[in-house]
């Protein structure tokens, strides 16, 4: 079985898919981790090289490639990216949704992140601008807007509830699905 997590910047993507990864003793792959180890070897930030993307379908056509091989070659894995659904049609598609605010606060306090913000209201401007980055991207070179909900099987908007919470909820509707 292979489930594709897209959703919005600080919706819990990566989180979600590495807790059921976790539980289904699955490998979990990121588009998201792929996408930024490409950036920081061109010495750029992920923004940097998204808004690259913009005008180099280069800077997308590595991930999607990954992603169709991943799909065409492995029988079974979660994976997190907003287009991992398209290039791994096969899957079980999930999204997660969250409001603005709360995905900036969850990106603001994520100290991983390379890409860090002094504020709630920077998150949220930075994160508006990478939406419209993304979808200006893939509008352009795929015809598709990953953000509509429509493409997925699975819609969850996580505002309220924690990973794990959204996480058990994915898990039973692959069980009403007779997936596992």
């Amino acid at each position: 079985m292979i489930i594709t997590i897209s959703g919005m910047p600080g919706s819990g993507k990566s989180t979600v898919a590495g807790i059921i990864a976790k539980k289904l003793g699955i490998k979990h792959h990121s588009a998201g981790d792929f996408r930024r180890k490409k950036a920081a070897e061109k010495g750029m930030t992920i923004r940097e090289y998204n808004r690259l993307g913009e005008k180099e379908a280069s800077t997308d056509s590595e991930a999607d490639e990954w992603q169709k091989k991943l799909g065409e070659s492995k029988d079974s894995f979660v994976i997190d990216g907003r287009l991992s659904y398209h290039f791994i049609p096969k899957s079980k598609k999930i999204f997660l949704k969250t409001s603005a605010e709360e995905g900036a606060k969850r990106i603001l306090k994520d100290t991983a992140r390379k890409e860090q913000y002094k504020s709630i209201e920077e998150a949220k401007q930075k994160i508006g601008e990478r939406i419209k980055s993304d979808t200006k991207r893939y509008r352009k070179y795929y015809g598709i807007n990953p953000y509509n909900e429509e493409n997925y099987d699975l819609v969850i908007d996580t505002t309220s509830i924690t990973a794990p919470e959204a996480a058990r909820e994915i898990l039973d509707f692959l069980k009403k699905q007779k997936q596992f």
